[in-house]
């Protein structure tokens, strides 16, 4: 086989995505571990802390009681009745069963709402800095990305002379999270009505609104931008248990939105997934309708980290740093050490810093090339003190070498 008939075995959409930079960034720490380097990995978006035990003995009673066969499309209607009760709990928001999808995870929500809304050509508004997968799963629909610059000095926040600036006749979606990931930033209640009563002039742009990290909050209040006037008739809200119960493996995401949408997601994933994980599903009713104090406990942790990470950080000169709200990452813009050298090694951008914290003090971080932002670069801050402690010293050490 010539090298032009192999090239032409894979899809042409393939080309149009790339591999996740938080999972390349995670494989290349790996293999260093692996060969005995003393890495400390701050590349994933994962809590540190185990899943809850009265979660995992839900999962155990499913089990024993066999709760094992397939399961509805759009989740069990146990779990359908729990995100309905916690809608209206945590976010005052009403959804009935039929306009609840739960998937295997919230990545599988919003590629789900992504397919189903997106047409060829249509434009989605993404603010950035944006999760990683956004752009790529907008390009997989054939739409075309627009995006809105939010840097440190505006905390990673889009205005809404911005957002209205952004609009035309081919916007069809809006997609953001809050609290933000890469940036830690979070919505306020007037950002938000704010950027509602913009969409109020504009009902045919619909909204995905990533709310995985709700909880995970050091400020309060969450607020859902389908609260505000008529928007809960066009927002697909996203949320998960994987972040707030320390359940990143039990891949259970889910939707709140209208039974049209509602109805479309459920049509897609009946191609693609089928109904989640049946245990997960279980396991997952247990988080939403039990105890938070775990959750509390661990956004307590997160708090005292953060704290103890910018500490360090504020240190550095020519580092700058927002005071990121939530989530558990830092997003400081490294912009001042482009053009500086280590032993030979010019830095030309994000990548080759995250290279030289890799390569040189074994600390592996995230490109905000990634993210849409190539000025800066992600911690995740989902470990222990102790680690995080000796990868803010060795980052700082790093920093200091570059002449």
């Amino acid at each position: 086989m010539s090298h032009t008939e192999e090239h032409k075995v894979i899809a042409d959409r393939l080309s149009r995505i790339s591999e996740s930079e938080t999972i390349a960034m995670a494989k290349l720490g790996r293999a260093l571990k692996a060969e005995g380097k003393d890495i400390i990995s701050l590349s994933f978006g994962e809590p540190d802390f185990f899943t809850p035990n009265h979660i995992k003995q839900a999962a155990i009673d499913a089990i024993n009681t066999n709760q094992t066969f397939y399961t509805p499309v759009a989740g069990i209607l146990e779990i359908r009745e729990a995100i309905k009760v916690k809608f209206k709990r945590d976010n005052n928001l009403d959804y009935n069963i039929d306009q609840i999808v739960v998937s295997t995870g919230a990545k599988n929500s919003i590629m789900n709402a992504v397919l189903a809304l997106v047409n060829n050509g249509d434009e989605v508004l993404i603010p950035k800095p944006f999760w990683v997968s956004y752009a790529d799963m907008v390009h997989l629909a054939n739409g075309t990305c627009v995006y809105i610059d939010a840097d440190v000095d505006s905390d990673y926040k889009i205005t809404p002379v911005q957002l209205e600036a952004a609009i035309t006749p081919k916007t069809k979606l809006f997609m953001f999270s809050s609290p933000n990931n890469p940036s830690g930033s979070v919505y306020s209640h007037d950002e938000l009505k704010a950027f509602a009563d913009i969409f109020e002039r504009y009902p045919n742009i619909y909204i995905i609104s990533d709310e995985i990290y709700e909880h995970i909050n050091f400020v309060g209040k969450h607020t859902s931008i389908a609260t505000f006037g008529s928007l809960i008739n066009r927002t697909i809200t996203v949320n998960g248990v994987s972040k707030a119960f320390a359940m990143t493996g039990w891949r259970i995401g889910y939707i709140g939105t209208t039974k049209e949408i509602a109805f479309a997601c459920d049509k897609l994933q009946s191609q693609f997934t089928s109904g989640t994980n049946s245990i997960a599903q279980h396991a997952a009713i247990a988080a939403i309708l039990g105890d938070l104090t775990p959750t509390s406990d661990m956004v307590k942790a997160f708090h005292k980290r953060r704290d103890l990470c910018l500490s360090i950080l504020k240190e550095i000169k020519g580092l700058k740093l927002n005071n990121p709200d939530g989530a558990f990452y830092l997003f400081p813009d490294v912009s001042s050490f482009f053009g500086k050298s280590y032993n030979g090694k010019t830095i030309h951008n994000s990548q080759d810093l995250c290279m030289y914290f890799l390569n040189e003090v074994y600390v592996v971080t995230v490109a905000g090339s990634a993210f849409g932002n190539d000025n800066c670069i992600r911690f995740s801050y989902a470990t222990s003190e102790e680690n995080l402690t000796i990868a803010m010293n060795r980052i700082k050490k790093a920093l200091e070498q570059l002449q």
